[in-house]
């Protein structure tokens, strides 16, 4: 079904609950990140569809922050049932599957017209995976291009050698193993904690994680590189999807692909406005030097063909239909 269909459906679909059901339910639906990331901006004005489109037969109450559950834990909170909604990062997961870390290959997709080709080609072979895991895809939105930052100016790998490194994901992990940097798994609601504690040093996230947690009271370097742009998916449970009528999926399938049209463009849009934020309040921002790029994209060669082989001939094929769109 195609964005502009979609749409249509949704508005008919709601035209059509004239009143509360007398069945009415309430699915919580826990997100990771702030209240005002544009992610759960953009969850929260998903679950304000839903609801009125169906009339309030279902409503949906977001809970960002990581308030109901941590960002690592909320994947098989939607499997088991725990909850019937909710949204996760799931490069999280790629020690599960390699297949789950195909948006954090270095240097791959690195513009949003080359990220929204790779989604395409991942899309049927993720959605396949997530069903076999009682799950179902409703929508998705990329980050914007990851940067490096640190609490210190790094032109080179050297530079940054020891310091503790805020990870999120396998890949995030295995580029500070590789640069000589000691990774510490941190979920996006300790980053300020961490950074004002020493736990972490430095990070590779986008300029928007840097805005929602002001981590300018910590840190002080912010360089552009474009590593990779994860994507933040939404999921259903598989038997709580199957469980709605048609109208009420015809209702979240046309919000989901409003909110996937308008999490796109908040992404584009945010990305220069929370870089110039972050220089505003004292940063240092701008490219990496030469020679940092240099060992970067070294370090993200090793790391393709590290994900290559473990994704096997799926992955492989993915690679290939991107590349072969460009």
């Amino acid at each position: 079904m195609s964005k502009t269909n979609a749409i249509v459906a949704a508005s008919f679909a709601a035209a059509t609950f004239t009143a509360v059901s007398a069945s009415a339910e309430t699915w919580d639906m826990p997100m990771a990140y702030s209240a005002t990331n544009f992610h759960s901006a953009t969850g929260a004005q998903f679950a304000e569809c839903v609801t009125k489109g169906t009339g309030g037969a279902l409503e949906i109450k977001t809970h960002p922050g990581g308030s109901l559950y941590a960002g690592a834990e909320i994947k098989r909170a939607i499997q088991t049932g725990q909850v019937n909604i909710g949204e996760r990062l799931l490069s999280g997961h790629q020690n599960e599957n390699a297949l789950f870390g195909f948006d954090s290959v270095p240097f791959l997709a690195t513009s949003f017209e080359d990220s929204e080709k790779l989604w395409e080609v991942a899309k049927g072979p993720l959605s396949e995976l997530l069903d076999s895991q009682n799950l179902h895809l409703l929508y998705s939105v990329p980050w914007p291009g990851q940067g490096l930052y640190f609490d210190r100016e790094v032109n080179t790998l050297a530079d940054a050698e020891g310091l503790k490194f805020r990870a999120y994901n396998s890949a995030s992990a295995r580029m500070a193993e590789l640069a000589g940097m000691l990774p510490v798994q941190i979920e996006a609601a300790e980053i300020s904690q961490a950074f004002a504690t020493g736990v972490a040093q430095g990070m590779v996230s986008s300029g928007s994680t840097g805005y929602d947690r002001k981590v300018w009271e910590s840190l002080s370097h912010y360089y552009g590189v474009d590593a990779w742009m994860p994507r933040n998916y939404v999921m259903v449970n598989k038997d709580a999807w199957n469980g709605l009528d048609d109208a009420t999926k015809n209702v979240m399938n046309g919000c989901a692909s409003i909110a996937e049209y308008a999490g796109d463009w908040r992404s584009i849009q945010y990305t220069e406005f929370t870089v110039n934020e972050l220089a505003k309040n004292g940063m240092t921002t701008g490219p990496a030097s030469d020679a940092l790029a240099g060992e970067l994209r070294e370090i993200g060669a090793t790391m393709t063909a590290e994900w290559l082989e473990a994704a096997g001939d799926q992955g492989k094929a993915i690679v290939d239909a991107f590349k072969a769109a460009q």
